[in-house]
């Protein structure tokens, strides 16, 4: 199954790979290798604790090797939607209740970050969003009740 991940989050993805393999892998070796100098090893929680460690590191360099390996990504600035709402679009909208306006851009589930106004594709606001054009009214089921939005622009930055 291809995971879509925009350019940006690719490299995002990429930089943290390379941390635990270059980095963080070497403190835990490291780790491993002092609390072995201390004996035994049966009531070491040193020990215990940097295996641990080891374990959860080399899991998230399986599952980010993984990841980017069956990954799409996808350039936003070269789409060519024709104004359409796609992965990767960044959407103007306003809140026709409220008339409080918000961008959010439509990423992958491994990006998505609501402090960054990055949704995630598989999120209500987006699945409403994809497909639709500038001055679209969208109905989002959100957890306080269906919400109404226009649709101002969209980009591909």
């Amino acid at each position: 199954m291809n995971t879509p991940l925009t350019k940006f989050g690719a490299e995002l993805l990429k930089e943290e790979l390379h941390q635990l393999k270059t980095k963080e892998r070497r403190i835990v070796i490291d780790a491993i290798a002092e609390a072995r100098s201390h004996g035994d090893l049966s009531e070491n929680a040193e020990y215990d604790a940097a295996k641990e460690r080891q374990a959860f590191v080399e899991g998230r360099i399986a599952e980010l090797e993984g990841k980017l390996s069956t990954a799409q990504i996808i350039d936003p600035s070269t789409l060519d939607a024709d104004g359409r709402v796609v992965f990767g679009a960044t959407v103007d909208l306003e809140d026709l209740e409220s008339g409080q306006k918000v961008t959010y851009q439509i990423v992958g589930i491994d990006e998505a970050d609501l402090k960054l106004n990055k949704v995630s594709v598989t999120s209500p606001i987006a699945r409403a969003l994809i497909g639709k054009f500038a001055e679209d009214v969208v109905e989002v089921q959100a957890p306080s009740g269906p919400r109404e939005y226009e649709i101002l622009e969209v980009r591909y930055v």
